[in-house]
């Protein structure tokens, strides 16, 4: 996951991301980008929330979802987001294991096919369910997968932040050919997230943090959005609520999970 909420929108989005609460003094960018990656939360993180999509001349439009984390042996994570609002979404499931050595397994559900396929690794810039979010926004991203730079100091959000620059060491690694990142530097938070594709001088999408909320010790993010500059549309995440260490069992992040939404339904808030 770089050093933005972006690999951290799995511990987005999923979705929430969970940050640490002692100050950081990073040396360098990548000290940094290690810091914002390492923030405590906890052995596994059940959450219910909402993804609002807005766009321009359309009512917005509410989905509801719940989603489980869970930190597996061997330095894997595994993340599973369920959809169970509206109707004709309800149901549909993405489980995404992250692996110790940075790389992603994705499995997406649809109800209406009533099976589980993979997504290719070459659809990193595929959209999920039609929301801002990329396949690879949901994954956990390491930072040794990134070039790092400091690019100075700015306030966001009103906050002074580090400004960091997060570079693909493999370009075709990412749908990003670059991160911007605005930290806060006493707690490790992503401020806001500015992602760029195809134009390196124009971002194409922004990231902004709006609300977060301290739960058992850990700071969760209860309010952010992601901007698709282009055309304004509008994905915001928030968490209703964030229950941590509920000791979720591994077989809540398998392919017959996914297909099966009562194996899972039990451990809802």
């Amino acid at each position: 996951m770089p050093p933005c909420p972006v690999s951290n929108f799995v511990r987005f989005l999923l979705f929430a991301l969970l940050l640490a609460v002692s100050p950081v003094h990073a040396d360098s960018a990548a000290e940094l980008a290690q810091k914002v990656y390492d923030r405590p939360n906890g052995r596994d993180l059940t959450t219910q929330g909402r993804m609002v999509l807005t766009e321009k001349g359309r009512a917005p439009r509410i989905r509801e979802i719940v989603t489980y984390r869970l930190d597996l042996s061997g330095g894997e994570t595994a993340n599973l987001i369920r959809f169970v609002y509206p109707e004709d979404i309800a149901g549909t499931g993405l489980l995404s294991i992250d692996k110790a050595d940075g790389d992603a397994d994705q499995w997406l559900y649809l109800p209406a096919l009533d099976r589980v396929r993979r997504i290719s690794s070459d659809r990193k810039g595929g959209r999920f369910v039609g929301s801002d979010l990329y396949f690879e926004d949901l994954q956990e991203r390491k930072p040794s997968k990134d070039h790092h730079r400091l690019l100075g100091k700015q306030t966001e959000n009103g906050i002074l932040c580090d400004v960091i620059e997060s570079v693909p060491v493999d370009p075709k690694n990412s749908a990003y050919s670059k991160r911007i990142s605005w930290i806060d530097p006493a707690t490790a938070i992503p401020q806001r997230v500015d992602y760029f594709e195809k134009n390196a001088d124009t971002p194409g999408k922004r990231w902004l943090l709006r609300g977060k909320k301290r739960n058992q010790g850990y700071w969760t993010l209860t309010d952010s959005r992601i901007i698709d500059l282009s055309s304004g549309h509008e994905t915001r995440m928030v968490v209703d609520v964030a229950l941590y260490d509920q000791r979720l069992p591994a077989k809540l992040f398998t392919s017959q999970a996914l297909a099966d939404e009562s194996l899972e339904s039990e451990y809802r808030p």
